[in-house]
């Protein structure tokens, strides 16, 4: 498989997509691996070294094996538009397939096709989707298959297991080319780079699942605590990019790599989007949303405190009226 793609086409994935490959993977993990009782069983006798050798090896199969079972691998259609140069990804369905013969179920792929396209008649099958550590050779049966329905499908795959160490999207995308192998042409995968593309409903949607209290039902101090957390990822992530902008251009401008132009109008437009923190306009703007909070802060103890003082009011009359029902001395209080 070749490094990267040399199609020139620019590739835009939707946060739905992502998440829907997610979910699938959850739910089929889900339904093969239900939680089960531990049961105790009495080892097996071991003779000697050959009873070593046998143990190590039939609990090496078993981890592989369980391994393996661990990471069921779902498949799907991804769906959305090319303009031009520009393919992006907008949704995706699931898919039906038959690891016996490595083919989909093409008379389920095209009721789906025909449902989605009374719904979204923009769109069109772009690709298809998969879970997985890296492509496989069975893979490109199913690309081959879906060349009639789009003749250069995108292969959008994603990395179930989890690496703490990894800071980007666990998520590839591959397209075909032909390429002479030992004289032989063959039909190859090569990946390609891509950018996220939100829309103002995906954004509320994603901003609401990350905002979505535990289920364990923490308290508002551990939420705070999380949002801020993310608050200062996103903030550390801004500040190491905007470093190696520095980094590079510091190395420009001493002559050791060579000028690019695009590169640099790329980095110019970047620098514009950023806030300028030094202007005057920004400390207005700062000071008035910081008065603002500290007033909605204070408006909020007042209103805190004024239904506890009506409370307290309430439950006094009910015991002054008590009492003047009663009558005595203490009707007057």
């Amino acid at each position: 498989m070749a490094e990267s793609s040399s199609s020139g086409l620019t590739f835009k994935l939707h946060p739905l997509v992502i998440v829907n490959i997610s979910d699938h993977y959850s739910r089929v993990k889900s339904q093969m691996h239900p939680p089960v009782t531990n049961t105790s069983t009495p080892p097996p006798p071991n003779n000697g070294a050959n009873g070593a050798v046998e143990a190590a090896s039939s609990s090496s199969f078993s981890d592989s094996a369980s391994a393996s079972a661990s990471c069921p691998r779902v498949f799907g259609c991804v769906i959305g538009v090319q303009r031009g140069r520009t393919v992006e990804i907008f949704n995706s369905f699931e898919l039906l397939y038959d690891p016996a013969t490595h083919s989909l179920d093409r008379a389920f792929l095209e009721k789906k096709q025909e449902l989605y396209k009374k719904v979204f008649p923009q769109f069109y099958i772009l690709g298809w989707y998969s879970t997985g550590t890296d492509a496989q050779e069975s893979d490109m049966n199913i690309h081959k298959a879906l060349m009639d329905i789009n003749e250069s499908p995108v292969y959008v795959l994603l990395n179930p297991l989890i690496n703490a160490a990894q800071k980007d999207l666990p998520i590839t995308i591959y397209e075909s080319e032909m390429h002479v192998i030992d004289g032989i042409p063959q039909l190859i995968f090569v990946s390609s780079s891509y950018t996220i593309e939100t829309v103002e409903a995906e954004r509320i949607s994603v901003d609401h699942v990350a905002h979505l209290k535990p289920s364990d039902g923490g308290s508002a101090a551990t939420q705070l605590a999380a949002h801020l957390t993310g608050i200062h990822s996103a903030i550390k992530m801004l500040n190491s990019r905007i470093r190696v902008l520095h980094h590079y251009l510091l190395a420009l401008q001493k002559g050791d790599i060579p000028c690019e132009n695009s590169l640099l109008r790329q980095v110019s437009s970047l620098l514009r989007r950023l806030p300028a923190i030094e202007s005057g306009k920004f400390q207005d703007d700062f000071l008035m949303e910081y008065n603002d909070t500290l007033l909605i802060t204070y408006l909020a103890v007042l209103t805190n405190c004024s239904s506890t003082t009506n409370e307290l009011v309430d439950k006094f009359n009910t015991a002054y009226d008590r009492h003047s029902r009663r009558g005595g001395r203490t009707a007057y209080f």
